[in-house]
């Protein structure tokens, strides 16, 4: 792959390499992109050709398209020929400003500057860079080649034609984009979640149940029919004076903590982050933590999953 001359269509560029950035690149060059990651760390950097042709041959696809991954160390003028490039670097705004900044010094005068962010507002990070019409955010959900949804950000700056090449590429490889019309914290799927995470730890806490009930009555009421109706289709169905009663007895009630929960806090503190490390919110063994996760990424990936989505 040449990596010199002007901006091209169908060249990519992707900064970090991990499990993020690693999965979107392989969405990219799976549907016929030349793609450049630009990864610091000697080991990610190794390991990535193989990481893409595993995704691949998850999704049935064939592995030759990894012959059309560059990876670099570090940005440089290589970027400048990319039409998109995709800043998917550790939740820190400080590096990602950083980021960005360098991003607009090296990259093409038509080069589109994304980031990957979850939660942080897209006009802080591109805050450093002298082309705020070409920043846009693009949060993928995880794993983004089976979560199809991609949140297209614009903040005040943002061009409309930005977000028209942006939305654009995203349905050519097979992402499901939406547009978020302002730049707020968390975007539009990350204040639902976090909104339901709230009340759910501070059912925890209170005494009201422990975190198996929760997650018990999540999978097995209303989370049993999310994929196929919304939240607010819901209420159409079942008519808005019955939500608008429930509202009046329920929302009264509901946690308004503006910081996390101390629950939250101790059990971070106390370093019992999760399944990774045996206990979070509640225990886990290695076997419970790979049947877990095999089974979403079996449910993820079936057609019948894809198919419910569009």
């Amino acid at each position: 792959m040449s990596m010199a001359g002007s901006a091209r269509a169908d060249t990519i560029g992707v900064i970090g390499g991990g499990r993020m950035g690693g999965a979107i690149a392989q969405i990219f060059v799976s549907s016929g992109f030349d793609v450049l990651v630009v990864e610091p760390n000697a080991a990610l950097r190794a390991g990535l050709p193989a990481r893409i042709a595993d995704i691949c041959r998850a999704r049935g696809q064939g592995d030759d398209c990894v012959q059309r991954v560059v990876t670099l160390e570090t940005i440089d003028r290589a970027l400048a020929v990319c039409a998109l490039v995709i800043e998917a670097a550790p939740e820190k705004l400080e590096l990602k400003q950083e980021i960005f900044e360098t991003l607009g010094a090296v990259c093409g005068q038509t080069t589109i500057l994304a980031t990957n962010t979850s939660v942080i507002p897209v006009t802080a990070i591109g805050a450093r860079t002298q082309h705020p019409a070409r920043v846009v955010g693009t949060h993928f959900w995880n794993p983004p080649y089976a979560v199809r949804l991609v949140e297209v950000v614009q903040t005040a700056s943002t061009s409309d034609a930005t977000i028209e090449k942006t939305m654009a590429l995203m349905t050519r490889v097979g992402q499901l984009p939406v547009h978020v019309k302002r730049d707020v914290p968390g975007f539009i799927g990350n204040r639902l979640q976090h909104a339901l995470k709230r009340e759910a730890i501070a059912l925890v806490q209170s005494g009201v149940c422990d975190a198996q009930t929760v997650d018990f009555v999540i999978r097995n009421s209303f989370g049993a029919r999310l994929g196929i109706m919304g939240t607010l289709e819901q209420s159409d169905l079942v008519g808005l004076n019955l939500t608008l009663d429930i509202h009046k007895v329920i929302l009264s009630d509901l946690d308004r903590s503006v910081e996390p929960q101390q629950l939250l806090v101790d059990l971070v503190a106390a370093g019992k982050t999760g399944a990774s490390v045996g206990e979070g919110f509640r225990t886990w063994n290695s076997d419970e933590r790979k049947e877990l996760q095999g089974r979403l990424d079996k449910a993820l990936l079936s057609p019948r999953a894809q198919s419910a989505k569009e």
